[in-house]
């Protein structure tokens, strides 16, 4: 019997796209031009789209070998594009979406897979929210201020949630050590040095939130703030540096946000030097 008969049709080859266990939603990238990803999408699919080549002329090969209806550099070069589009709209599409078919089969079996995945869930978030009930404010990570997410991106799209709360504590860190021109002390000690009431000394500046003008609200402003550093690094930067296991990645959203709200008094705050 021919493989002939064992063809691709549409790319099915690579298996097809399965229900997802839940729909991802795109939290984390309200920004994204949907249309535009969407056709870059659709271009790939149709790049890499299998099929099986034609045999030469008074030939007749029998082989199982697939071929994508796009030259190879023109899938290489859509792929490039396609591959920032899927860590944006699934972020863990590299560990999630299978990769034994990339050798059985073709190389773009997972790449495949990963935007039939991307295309439903930019067409249909919005419909599987609807009806699922879900019409609650979200947050989006790309909202958080720079400092948050730049520091917890990588390791936050591998699934490495814990590591990623870690790092963007870190930078926090760092980027206050930076405003304040400091490096003998360091995140708790830090902040409680920086937002205290205490005038600033020549090797110890200060951050201010809210203009001092002798109220009552400037002085429970900064008493809050020095408080509130204190139990992120006590009770969200300690543990992941000390604890074990996965956090669940809900918990670790939330955690990145707490971080996110120190991080804009920080940014936005006047400091003040001797």
């Amino acid at each position: 019997m021919s493989n002939r008969e064992g063809r691709a049709g549409g790319g099915s080859a690579c298996g097809t796209v399965a229900i997802e266990r839940r729909f991802v939603t795109i939290r984390d990238h309200e920004r994204v031009n949907r249309e535009w990803a969407a056709a870059e999408l659709s271009n790939f699919l149709s790049l890499t789209e299998l099929h099986r080549p034609p045999d030469p002329p008074g030939m007749v090969i029998f082989s199982s070998h697939l071929s994508t209806r796009g030259a190879e550099r023109d899938v290489v070069a859509s792929a490039q594009v396609v591959e920032q589009i899927l860590d944006r709209v699934q972020p863990r599409w590299r560990t999630e979406v299978p990769t034994d078919r990339n050798e059985s089969v073709n190389r773009w079996c997972q790449h495949r897979e990963a935007a039939e995945r991307a295309q439903a869930a930019l067409a249909r978030e919005e419909e599987v929210r609807r009806n699922l009930g879900d019409d609650a404010p979200r947050l989006s990570a790309s909202h958080l201020h720079p400092w948050i997410w730049d520091g917890a991106r990588a390791l936050w799209r591998s699934g490495h949630y814990r590591e990623a709360v870690g790092a963007a504590a870190r930078t926090l860190n760092a980027e206050a050590q930076n405003k304040l021109g400091r490096r003998d002390v360091s995140e708790t000690d830090l902040f409680k040095q920086a937002f205290t009431l205490d005038d600033p000394k020549p090797e110890a500046p200060r951050l201010r939130v809210v203009p001092d003008d002798g109220s009552r609200t400037y002085q429970s402003v900064h008493r809050g703030v020095m408080a509130y550093a204190e139990g992120c690094y006590a009770a969200i930067r300690n543990p992941v540096a000390h604890s074990e296991g996965e956090l669940p990645e809900d918990e670790g959203l939330e955690q990145l946000a707490a971080l996110s709200v120190l991080a804009r008094w920080v940014d936005q705050a006047q400091l003040r030097s001797t």
